[in-house]
Formats: C-alpha cells, sequence, structure tokens
C-alpha cells in the first residue's frame, strides 16, 4: 500500500506548457506516472507529446478531471498566479494539489487555507519537492512521481518518509535505498510558514498503513509542527520513528532558507526540537548522513522487520 498516491492515481499538471512543468511532466510519463492531463488557460485543445505519449490539455481544471477522471494535480504555475492555480483545484473538487511553486506570497497562502478549510481537497506544499509512491519496474518505475523529486533514487519497500526540506529528502530515500530497503510514499510538504499539510498529517497516515513499517521524520529550526508530530508519536504510534533536525548552527531570528524556518524563541531551535524527540521516544540522527542508519537502530529496538 501507500499514502496519498499509489501506481493506479491519474494526475494532472498544471503548467504544463511552461519551461519547468514541461520537463518534469515528461520525467513523471518516463517514471510510468498516469499523466492524464495538462492545464494551461488558453491552450485548450493542445497536445503535450512525450515518447509516444500524448497528453491532453485543457483550459480549465475543471475540464481535464471531467474528461480525463483526473484527482490530483501538480501545480507548476507562477507564484503571483499559484494560490488560484491551488483553489481551482478545490473548486473542482480533486482529492489533492500539490504545489510546487515557490515564493507564493504568505497573504495568498492564508488565502488559501481559509478557503480550503473543511473542504474536500487536500494541499500538500507549497514550494515543496512533492510526492513519490515506487512502483515495482527497474529504478522504482511504473510508480506514481508527482514534483520534482529524482525518482530512480526510490525503491519499493515499507519506510515512509516526511520532509521540510527537499534535498534532505532526497538523502533520506538515497539512504534507504542503498541500505537494501525502499520506501512505501515520501512526502515532501515544504518549508513556508504557511502550507497545506504537516508532518502530523503525514505520520497519522503513515500510521495508519499497514504497508508502512518504519518513518523518517525530517525538520528543521522555526515552528512547532515537528514538536507536535513528536507528542503525537509517543502516545500513539507504535512504529520505530526516526527524526533529523536541519539548522542546528543557525542564529536566531534569521531566515535560513526556508521561509519558515526562523528561530522564533528557545522551543524553535534545533537543540529544542532533538531533545524534545529524544523524550518522546524518536530515534535522533546527529547528521543527516546518519538517518536511514537511525531508523534500522530505531526498529531493532523495537523488534520490527524494515525489509
Amino acid at each position: 500500500m501507500s499514502i496519498l498516491v499509489n501506481t493506479r492515481t491519474k494526475i494532472l499538471v498544471q503548467g504544463i506548457t511552461g519551461d519547468f512543468g514541461g520537463r518534469h511532466a515528461r520525467l513523471s510519463l518516463d517514471y510510468g506516472t498516469q499523466l492524464v492531463a495538462g492545464v494551461t488557460p488558453g491552450k485548450g485543445g493542445q497536445i503535450f507529446e512525450h515518447n509516444g505519449a500524448h497528453v491532453p490539455i485543457f483550459n480549465t481544471v475543471a475540464d481535464a478531471a471531467h474528461a480525463t477522471g483526473a484527482t490530483v494535480s501538480a501545480i507548476f504555475v507562477p507564484p503571483a498566479f499559484a494560490a488560484d492555480a491551488i483553489l481551482e483545484c478545490a473548486d473542482a473538487q480533486l482529492d489533492l494539489a500539490v504545489a510546487i511553486t515557490e515564493g507564493i506570497p504568505i497573504k495568498d497562502m492564508i488565502r488559501v487555507r481559509r478557503a480550503m478549510a473543511g473542504g474536500k481537497t487536500r494541499l500538500v506544499g507549497p514550494n515543496c519537492p512533492g510526492i513519490v509512491t515506487p512502483g515495482e519496474g527497474k529504478d522504482s518505475s511504473g510508480g506514481c512521481r508527482i514534483g520534482i523529486a529524482p525518482g530512480y533514487i526510490h525503491r519499493k519497500g515499507h519506510v515512509g518518509v516526511v520532509s521540510r526540506s527537499g534535498t534532505l529528502t532526497y538523502e533520506a530515500v538515497y539512504q534507504i535505498t542503498t541500505r537494501g530497503l525502499g520506501q512505501s510514499t515520501s512526502v515532501g510538504i515544504g518549508g513556508d510558514p504557511v502550507n497545506g499539510t504537516s508532518h502530523l498529517d503525514v505520520i497519522k497516515l503513515f500510521n495508519d498503513d499497514p504497508d508502512t513499517r518504519g518513518i523518517i521524520l525530517i525538520g528543521e529550526i522555526g515552528g512547532n509542527a515537528e514538536v507536535e508530530a513528536a507528542h503525537w508519536i509517543k502516545e500513539n504510534c507504535d512504529k520505530p520513528v526516526a527524526g533529523f533536525i536541519a539548522g542546528a548552527t543557525a542564529p536566531a531570528g534569521r531566515r535560513m532558507g526556508h521561509a519558515g524556518a526562523v528561530i522564533g524563541g528557545k522551543d524553535d531551535t534545533a537543540a529544542a526540537k532533538i531533545a524534545i524527540f529524544r523524550e518522546c521516544g524518536i530515534e535522533v540522527a546527529e547528521t543527516p548522513s546518519d538517518m536511514a542508519d537511525a531508523l534500522i537502530r530505531a526498529a531493532k529496538i523495537k523488534n520490527v522487520n524494515l525489509a
């Protein structure tokens, strides 16, 4: 099994005719993803072609979903228009919108969050690498790749990965694969201060997924999302969990890379979050290179087979 998406999920790409969106649409097709539609206003009726695939382009998300059965959107729309692109997914009643776009104004995301509250559509992102559920083929092909994560480093297996950082997501996935294990799903939730899906949201999904046997949780300085997830894990999750917090050397009050990575108080620091992880029974990776090994240590303690 997997969470959020599987090998049968039909996706559309908003911004498929742009350079960035088109490039990753082609990579997703190569991976075996069921990419069934593209959306670019004013370019409806055109065809996106790649290696024998002919993907129809529509003017609206609603038209694309109605014609093709797509239930998930990958959003590669410029920042000024991305909020409306997300809301278009909600209006079309899609199951999931994955916003890759970086630089969406915070006030726009506040508007999006308010408009989507209580609705059907889940948002992952923005400013995220996306989601990968590996398939059974060579280099995990035949799975579902939504966003910009490299598909070939994945391998079908039983470890769930959730991260605020794109590059650390890839690092954790690669470590898991090179140790002969694999992933059920990897989810990059993005590093912006206002996003759609939290660490805790994803942890709950992994906890309920019988095919996910262990979890790697990657966080950063700033905010309390990792702390919230850690306390829930202590009370509710029996699966082995390893955690890493980036930003141990960051000075207080300075923005570090992601818009959400700002130390605002003593509880926002890496040291504080690491201490809480340990109190909550999460095996802490001291460095990025230790993430998979930390999970393996946690699995041995709980006598869980991750293979």
